[in-house]
């Protein structure tokens, strides 16, 4: 298990990049916060948790399986996961930081937009006024020839650095 990575998951690098790209800044895994949130917003008073689904139990998910090996073993160690996450969110809740957590499975390449589109709605009300949402880099399905960039909903292409982003201005 020591080979398992905490910080910089692919899921956590795409959050990471929508949200330099939009204009928020953050910190990342501060460890005076309890729980040692995977994002934060100072600005916003805002926490983000992106858990694998795997390791933090996600209910009525199908990437949440228990393995048959050791399943006692696991269970306990999945259990003592939910736990921390608990603990770890009414500590924050205390301080007033507001929580938004993002599952693995809501991150996958079908799902991306939709999940990216709700994060920037959520922050979007926590104080940024009118942000073009700009899609930079983002990998999925059909997002074009090299599966860069979105296929629906753009109002304008502009061209930077040599790399082309479209903003989403709805």
């Amino acid at each position: 298990m020591s080979q398992i990575k905490s910080k910089n998951t692919k899921p956590e690098m795409l959050v990471r990049r929508f949200l330099h790209a939009n204009g928020f800044r953050y910190k990342l895994h501060d460890k005076t916060l309890p729980g040692k949130p995977d994002i934060v917003l100072p600005k916003y008073k805002t926490v983000i948790f992106i858990h694998g689904c795997f390791w933090h139990g996600h209910k009525d998910c199908k990437y949440f399986v228990v393995p048959k090996t050791r399943t006692e073993w696991w269970l306990n160690k999945i259990n003592g996961n939910v736990a921390n996450d608990k603990k770890a969110i009414t500590s924050l809740k205390k301080e007033g930081w507001k929580i938004i957590i993002l599952w693995t499975c809501e991150l996958k390449t079908f799902n991306n937009l939709k999940t990216l589109k709700k994060l920037a709605e959520k922050l979007k009300t926590r104080g940024l006024k009118n942000p073009a949402i700009v899609f930079n880099g983002i990998k999925g399905k059909g997002f074009g020839k090299y599966g860069y960039g979105y296929g629906y909903g753009y109002t304008e292409d502009v061209k930077e650095k040599g790399w082309w982003r479209r903003i989403w201005t709805s």
